[in-house]
């Protein structure tokens, strides 16, 4: 979808629309390309589009033109995605605030982006003590011998670790920049950053030439949480940015694993909190580390689909059956047949927003399907 493409970019130009807002737009208005041509008085309708917002988008808007705009775009970055495009990663897709501009470089793999291949995070301190570094090494080795993809920040420290022995053991690893996505930070990491685009990706949401800011690591967490279908944090004292990535995870329902430390060890603090609010606990014994993940449900489980299940439902209006029809699992597209985001099952149907969000309210209150976080929706 090249032309609503274009709007993602555009809309992504216009000062003070950052990725929850977009997705409000997209949900409201059913694409970016109609929010594009809406009035002043129907963008208001839109929750958190205040004066200020409005102003500024009158004012920009008529300084764009998308086309022309996506055109150069592609010239000065030509390897990204948007929401509007298949490959975009779908776990990540789920969340409230994807990026509207995804870039890449490496090796692309479609099986991750489409949930296929479980990645995992693995984030923690920029100063690991020996044992951080021991444990974050052998569990890197063992994703990566048992066909996960490992996730995380290419930040000092564990992050380096995890990304370095994952390769060495043969396996995949994806590195989320906070910075232009041909911006290495830090710069000791130069040889590390090659090696990961010959054997994974480096993807940002930062366009080319960005450089390091200090807002941009935490925002930057927000991508491994939403790409993985687990967050494994190895050391990280109580103020980590670590602990930001744990956060994400559990608004995104992932997963969050802890290694256990020393109550008097620095490094060590904030996974021991993460433990007490309930994260799980990563045991000697990887094996069932292993199998804990390897249970976590993969997008392209067939098994889900069942004539009985099909047998079972009751019967329904056209408009319901269309958007339970939704839920139906298209190998060919890659598609999850039991949790879907509310803007996949417009862009499934073909309905109007408004006639989708009745009819899911209504499957609600049949028992058919459930609502999740991030407008997400799951068939029971």
């Amino acid at each position: 979808m090249v032309e609503e493409s274009a709007y993602w970019v555009a809309w992504s130009q216009i000062s003070g629309i950052g990725p929850v807002l977009l997705r409000r737009l997209q949900q409201h208005f059913g694409t970016l390309a109609t929010a594009w041509k809406a009035t002043k008085q129907e963008l208001g309708k839109v929750e958190g589009f205040g004066f200020q917002t409005l102003e500024k988008i009158v004012q920009q808007r008529s300084r764009l033109h998308p086309e022309q705009l996506f055109t150069k775009h592609q010239q000065e970055n030509p390897y990204f995605w948007t929401p509007a495009d298949a490959n975009y990663p779908r776990l990540l897709l789920e969340t409230p605030s994807p990026p509207p501009i995804l870039y890449y470089r490496g090796e692309v793999e479609l099986q991750e982006n489409l949930g296929q291949k479980p990645l995992v995070g693995i984030v923690g301190t920029r100063r690991p003590s020996e044992y951080g570094i021991r444990w974050t090494r052998q569990i890197s080795t063992a994703l990566a011998k048992n066909g996960f993809t490992v996730v995380s920040g290419m930040a000092e420290g564990i992050d380096t670790e995890s990304h370095a022995a994952t390769m060495k053991a043969g396996g995949r690893t994806i590195a989320v920049l906070g910075t232009g996505i041909d911006v290495i930070y830090p710069q000791k990491n130069r040889d590390l950053y090659k090696e990961i685009l010959t054997a994974g990706l480096v993807v940002s949401e930062y366009p080319t030439k960005t450089p390091p800011d200090r807002t941009h690591f935490p925002r930057r967490n927000r991508i491994i949480a939403g790409m993985s279908r687990a967050i494994l944090v190895m050391e990280a004292p109580l103020k980590s940015g670590a602990l930001i990535t744990a956060t994400y995870a559990n608004e995104f329902g992932r997963d969050v694993y802890a290694l256990p430390g020393r109550v008097d060890d620095y490094p060590s603090q904030g996974c021991l909190k993460l433990l007490t609010q309930g994260a799980c606990l990563i045991l000697k014994e990887l094996d069932e580390l292993l199998k804990m993940l390897g249970a976590i449900p993969q997008i392209d489980e067939v098994e889900q689909l069942s004539t009985v299940q099909q047998l079972s439902l009751p019967t329904l209006s056209p408009e319901l059956q269309q958007v339970m029809d939704a839920f139906v699992l298209d190998v060919a597209e890659g598609i999850a047949s039991d949790i879907l985001p509310f803007d996949l099952i417009v862009q499934q149907t073909g309905m109007p927003p408004g006639s989708v969000s009745s009819a899911l309210l209504q499957l609600e209150l049949m028992g058919l399907l459930s609502q999740l976080p991030g407008m997400r929706y799951q068939k029971n």
